[in-house]
């Protein structure tokens, strides 16, 4: 059974991975300028709920979501942001889910990262831990009997979620069912304050996949080149038949679990390992040794970001909340599910996700 460790040492030459290279970080950048205007908001009462950052995790969740094509499934995580934009979700959906827009995606009724488009791939995540296993396995199936082939569906999941049940029996129908599911495990050192060390008892989470006869990648989760390589090799190995394929990426979370957890609990030696440093000036560090980008065009992106995250949200806040006095609140989000007192009702528009550029 293949484990294998990915590194970025043999796609530097690529024009095409120069491109991707480049593209996935401006993903990276646009995340995290985001990322840090929602701490902001939060910091300043204007969020009401909790704020996930995805702080160091930006490099494995943007390597996923481009290692996928349209009609793919994506399941990421409250630490997917990069993944999220990358994905093709607009980034007005995010500031309006998190500021309660009626605008949005969850129409303000869900204040942080519950949003998506299932019927194009993109699925809102479940809060409990390793619980988007089984919904992807179940879309895949979807596609099987449909008679649809090459499609992958790829769940995130962190470390503490491979201690759970759900865990387990996801991907052990995703193995016997040989399913072309990519787990891709970010193992950031603390499942919100519980280390590894109280974990799980194996070495290495990639040993897991043997008792599962599945495959396994381990990954650099700081060095965005290595997660590119190594996501896309596992997506395609997917598509191609190989069955399920589990990437376990050592990171480290750079924040608490939310805003509102000072992360006292960490071991600050943490941060001097190989895996504690931050993944984007890495990321930035590794384009300009490699010739693939300038620091002229740096500046020039950060300034672009910067704008478009401070115009996005001063448009949003201008936006609508919800009025529990005229919204049609029901149990079901499918309107045509409903009986209403006219009959049924005919299904809601399904908002488009835009194309990438």
């Amino acid at each position: 059974m293949l484990q294998e460790t990915c590194s970025a040492e043999s796609a530097l030459g690529s024009g095409s991975f120069r491109d991707l290279c480049r593209r996935a970080y401006r993903f990276m950048l646009l995340a995290r300028v985001a990322e840090d205007k929602l701490a902001s908001l939060y910091r300043a009462g204007k969020i009401h709920g909790g704020v996930f950052l995805g702080r160091g995790q930006e490099a494995l969740s943007v390597a996923g979501a481009l290692a996928l094509r349209k009609g793919d499934i994506y399941a990421p995580l409250i630490r997917d942001a990069a993944g999220r934009l990358a994905f093709g979700e607009p980034l007005i959906d995010l500031f309006r889910t998190y500021l309660g827009s009626r605008l949005g995606p969850m129409r303000g009724r869900d204040g942080n990262v519950h949003r998506g488009y299932p019927r194009q791939g993109y699925l809102a995540m479940i809060s409990h831990l390793g619980a988007m296993i089984s919904v992807v396995n179940g879309a895949l199936f979807a596609r099987r009997y449909q008679g649809q082939s090459g499609v992958v569906g790829l769940a995130s999941l962190g470390e503490g979620g491979t201690s759970t049940g759900a865990f387990h029996e996801g991907l052990n129908q995703a193995a016997v069912e040989r399913l072309p599911l990519v787990l891709v495990i970010a193992n950031n050192q603390y499942a919100y304050s519980t280390p590894t060390t109280r974990q799980f008892a194996c070495k290495d989470l990639a040993d897991k996949a043997v008792g599962y006869g599945i495959e396994a990648h381990r990954v650099d989760g700081t060095d965005l080149m290595a997660c590119l390589k190594c996501l896309g090799r596992a997506v395609e190995r997917a598509r191609s038949g190989g069955g399920p394929q589990m990437v376990v990426a050592q990171l480290l979370r750079l924040a608490g679990h939310g805003e509102h957890d000072d992360a006292t609990y960490m071991d600050p030696r943490l941060r001097e390992m190989p895996f504690g440093r931050d993944c984007l000036p890495t990321a930035e560090e590794q384009l300009l040794q490699a010739g693939m980008v300038t620091a002229e065009e740096l500046a020039a992106w950060k300034s672009e970001v910067q704008e478009t995250v401070e115009r996005t949200v001063a448009r949003v806040q201008q936006e609508p909340a919800p009025d529990p006095y005229r919204e049609d609140w029901r149990a079901l989000a499918t309107p045509h599910l409903v009986d209403a007192a006219g009959g049924l009702e005919a299904p809601s528009a399904v908002v488009p996700l835009p194309t990438l550029a």
